[in-house]
């Protein structure tokens, strides 16, 4: 693992909950990394497992809220010139912006385990001036399991917490496809809904 990402992983080993959170929130490293490490600093016994998950879930959703806000506010054109600075190029805003005006908000919740979206859904979510109170509550819905099953797995593998991703990448793939398969039927569902909206009407 670079130098960089090891010292920055110790700056936040020193803060305890505060750094797991920070590390969620600025996402300067891939979210699954900081989880991993707050899950190796479990092992060590310098932070509780209930705290390290409590700690990632604030720092997650705070990360997605002010993509929301910039999107609320600063629209796309804004997004399009500082995206960059967050890691969210164009192509990330295109494929986000296509699965929320084709999925609806129900999206917000499955696309965080889907690579690509998962961080730029928040984006469209605030372009099209969607609830804050529901993007929150879906974003804390995706966020809490992800959160858990990175820590576990630090936690579990210990000094080893740096092969997290070859013991998670069997199940990251099947749970992008549950999501997919959960967005489908959310879909569905929705247009059946319309459908006998319209047929009542």
């Amino acid at each position: 693992m670079g130098e960089f990402i090891q010292s920055f992983l110790q700056w936040l080993a020193d803060l305890g909950y505060l750094g797991i959170a920070l590390g969620l929130m600025v996402e300067v490293i891939p979210s699954e990394i900081v989880l991993a490490y707050g899950g190796y600093l479990v092992s060590r016994g310098e932070v509780t497992f209930v705290g390290a998950v409590i700690a990632g879930t604030i720092g997650g959703v705070l990360a997605q809220l002010f993509l929301y806000w910039a999107g609320y506010y600063g629209g796309r054109p804004f997004l399009e010139k500082y995206g960059k600075y967050v890691l969210i190029n164009k192509k990330h805003l295109d494929v986000a912006e296509e699965w929320f005006q084709r999925y609806g908000a129900g999206v917000i919740f499955g696309a965080r385990f889907i690579p690509v979206v998962r961080h730029a859904i928040s984006i469209p979510a605030g372009i099209a001036k969607m609830s804050w109170i529901k993007f929150t509550a879906y974003t804390t819905a995706a966020v809490i399991p992800w959160s858990i099953f990175f820590i576990y797995i630090g936690w579990e593998l210990g000094d080893r917490w740096e092969d997290f991703k070859k013991i998670a990448e069997p199940y990251v793939q099947p749970l992008a496809i549950v999501a997919g398969i959960l967005l489908v039927v959310y879909v569905l569902i929705q247009s059946m809904k319309r459908k006998r909206a319209q047929n009542n009407g």
